[in-house]
């Protein structure tokens, strides 16, 4: 069952037009790498599926349209964001920040210390005094705290050293493994993606360019349209 659907999807910023025709899905269960090189669409994209900003076109979450829904509606509706920039609230403690977005369902504060010992720990401290990588552990947990049925990822690793991307990772292939969450993932690391997506769609000048399954996605295919 497609979960979420995305058709000829446009939107702009004021005057300048960012997305031109953006068409991809992703089914239950389903783990989709959204690729493109920088500036192509792929967070414009993802926020227009989050209602953060306006947009056009087909797009509908579990039978619902998203264009009817305000940004806190689709997160009720079990979107949940790992914004770029992470964006943690700076000021609350890591425990408040994982409190302040829970939702009822499995993903609980011990089930995140599970899957991110160093929350647990850090718990008592502000979010401001956590490292970028800490953080970014934050900004997961607190998305899992939603109990999503779609987790979106954007560009989760940019950024963080070797040794905290492959920690990422490691939880991005734990949470699939243990719940067979739906995942949108945006990030570089093609290596890392052919590992988990089972399906890629690459965006090029703000359209979808090419959909397939990772095994079809060939080394031309990405020299030409992401520059891997």
């Amino acid at each position: 069952m497609t979960l979420l659907r995305v058709e000829g999807l446009t939107a702009s910023y004021g005057a300048s037009q960012a997305l031109f025709g953006v068409d991809l899905g992703v089914a239950e269960g389903e783990v989709v790498a959204l690729m493109g090189r920088n500036g192509m669409g792929k967070t414009t994209t993802v926020k227009a599926i989050c209602r953060m900003i306006p947009s056009q076109g087909g797009l509908a979450f579990a039978g619902q349209d998203l264009h009817a829904m305000p940004s806190y509606r689709a997160a009720r509706a079990g979107i949940g964001l790992v914004p770029e920039g992470r964006r943690c609230f700076a000021g609350l403690k890591v425990a408040e920040n994982l409190t302040a977005a829970a939702r009822p369902g499995p993903w609980s504060m011990d089930r995140v210390h599970a899957l991110f010992p160093r929350l647990a720990e850090r718990a008592g401290q502000r979010a401001a005094s956590l490292s970028g990588g800490e953080q970014q552990m934050l900004a997961i947990g607190r998305a899992l705290m939603t109990n999503p049925r779609l987790l979106i990822l954007d560009e989760a690793t940019e950024g963080l050293a070797p040794v905290v991307r492959q920690e990422i990772w490691a939880a991005i292939h734990t949470v699939r493994a243990e719940t067979g969450m739906a995942i949108l993932l945006v990030d570089k690391s093609l290596k890392e993606l052919v590992r988990i997506a089972d399906r890629a769609v690459i965006l090029a000048r703000g359209r979808t360019v090419w959909a397939g399954a990772m095994d079809a996605l060939t080394p031309e295919i990405t020299q030409r349209h992401v520059g891997v």
